[in-house]
């Protein structure tokens, strides 16, 4: 077996194993390394000797691979130190209202919304769908991006069950639509979990969205 194949070996290993099993299989190629490597210096032909530089080089060939996977160990440390910080933080806005896009879900409170309108749009509609996907209110907004209240009911007063909904606000110009996009909305934080090195918050309605991707928090109304 060739000294080279037992590093290939062990750079192989790496990337098809987990941190802590690859470093058990590279210490034991490590020490199957040395062993070969004073093999070929007892065994070598007196005649045709090994050139120590070859020794050098296999040597810190096999020695970048194992400091590799100290760095990938060392990152694996800190990212898992990171997460731990993020969860904590992020454990403090359970029971919090968090501004996001998705889903609310109306238990008979009103929701706040935060509009951002084009500036071009001279109208500006709240759109609500039930969780069938089916329309079931229509309002129109005031042209401004301060924060706007729905109240849970349809433009004839009538109350809208308790349940998911999905709110969309349409802008539109001289008769004609300009943006249609889903609206920012507060919803209650009730879990935070850390997936693949990322924080997830588990809102009201069911809905998980990214920490990174609240664009605000306030304290429960």
């Amino acid at each position: 077996m060739d000294i080279n194949q037992v590093s290939s070996s062990a750079a192989a290993q790496n990337n098809s194993l987990g941190t802590a099993a690859t470093s058990s299989v590279l210490s034991s190629d490590f020490e199957v390394f040395l062993q070969m490597l004073t093999a070929q210096a007892e065994y070598q032909d007196p005649l045709e000797p090994i050139d120590s530089s070859e020794y050098a080089a296999q040597l810190a060939q096999f020695s970048m691979v194992e400091q590799q996977v100290m760095t990938n160990d060392l990152m694996q440390e800190m990212l898992s130190a990171l997460g731990a910080n993020d969860m904590a933080s992020a454990a403090n806005w359970i029971g919090m209202e968090a501004l996001v896009q998705g889903p609310v879900k109306y238990e008979g409170a009103p929701v706040t919304i935060a509009p951002n309108p084009p500036v071009a749009a001279d109208e500006v509609t709240l759109i609500v769908t039930n969780a069938q996907g089916t329309e079931v209110a229509r309002h129109s907004m005031p042209l401004s991006a301060e924060p706007y209240v729905w109240d849970g009911k349809t433009p004839a007063g009538t109350t809208l069950p308790h349940g998911e909904y999905t709110l969309q606000i349409e802008s539109a110009a001289n008769g004609e639509t300009l943006l249609t996009e889903p609206a920012l909305a507060y919803n209650r934080v009730t879990e935070a979990r850390i997936d693949n090195g990322s924080t997830l918050l588990v809102l009201n309605s069911g809905y998980m969205v990214l920490a990174q991707n609240v664009t605000g928090l306030r304290e429960p109304t």
